[in-house]
C-alpha cells in the first residue's frame, strides 16, 4: 500500500498558500479525495507528525513542520554529477536562517551598492537586531538619519560603511552612525 500522506499534505499546503487557512474536515476530504473519516485519520496523523496543530474549539492550524521543505540532497555548481534525489530531513526556512526569532526582521533591498557581495535589488535580507556586530560584517545601518546596507569597517578615523560596488564611495558619518542589525541571510525570487 502506497503512503499518500505526502501527496495529501502537499495539496493541503497548496490550499493554505492560496487561502491562508486550513479547511474543514469535509473540505479536506474533497481536496484530497477521501471520505470525511479518511480526512479525520489523515489530520490525526499530521497532528502526530507535527504538521498540524489543533487549537481551542478544535480549529486546525499549521504547526512548524507544515512549513518545512524536503532537503533532497546537494547539486554541484561546478561539474555535473549523476542526478539522484536523496530524501533527507525536512527543514523550515526559519530553522535554517533564523536563530533569534524575536530579534529578526526582513529588509527589502533597494539599489545595487552591494551587488559584488551577491546582494541584488529586490532581495530580502534576514537581519538580526544587533547593535554591536563585528567589523567586516554586512549591516543595516542608520547613517546621518538614512538607512543603508554596507560592510561595517574601521580605520584610523573610526567606523565607516563600505559598499560592495566600486561605483559607490565609502560612507563616513557626518554626525551619527547607528547599527540597526547584522545581515545573517538573504533570499530572492527568480
Amino acid at each position: 500500500m502506497v503512503n499518500k500522506d505526502p501527496f495529501y499534505l502537499g495539496r493541503l499546503q497548496d490550499y493554505y498558500a492560496l487561502h491562508r487557512l486550513i479547511p474543514s474536515y469535509a473540505e479536506i476530504a474533497a481536496l484530497v479525495g477521501v471520505s470525511k473519516q479518511g480526512a479525520v485519520k489523515f489530520i490525526d496523523r499530521m497532528i502526530f507528525a507535527g504538521y498540524i496543530s489543533k487549537g481551542p474549539g478544535g480549529r486546525l492550524s499549521p504547526a512548524n513542520m507544515f512549513f518545512a521543505r524536503p532537503h533532497v540532497g546537494v547539486a554541484p555548481a561546478g561539474f555535473a554529477s549523476p542526478a539522484t534525489e536523496a530524501l533527507g530531513d525536512a527543514i523550515t526556512i526559519d530553522d535554517y536562517l533564523v536563530e533569534n526569532p524575536s530579534s529578526t526582521v526582513l529588509v527589502e533591498v533597494r539599489g545595487d551598492s552591494m551587488i559584488d557581495a551577491g546582494i541584488h535589488h529586490s532581495d530580502f535580507l534576514i537581519v538580526e537586531r544587533n547593535t554591536n556586530p563585528n567589523i567586516g560584517k554586512i549591516v543595516v545601518a542608520i547613517v546621518d538619519g538614512d538607512f543603508t546596507i554596507k560592510y561595517l569597517r574601521s580605520d584610523q578615523k573610526g567606523l565607516f560603511l563600505e559598499p560592495a560596488n566600486a561605483e559607490y564611495p565609502n560612507i563616513y558619518p557626518e554626525s551619527s552612525l547607528d547599527i540597526y542589525g547584522e545581515v545573517v541571510g538573504q533570499f530572492r525570487k527568480f
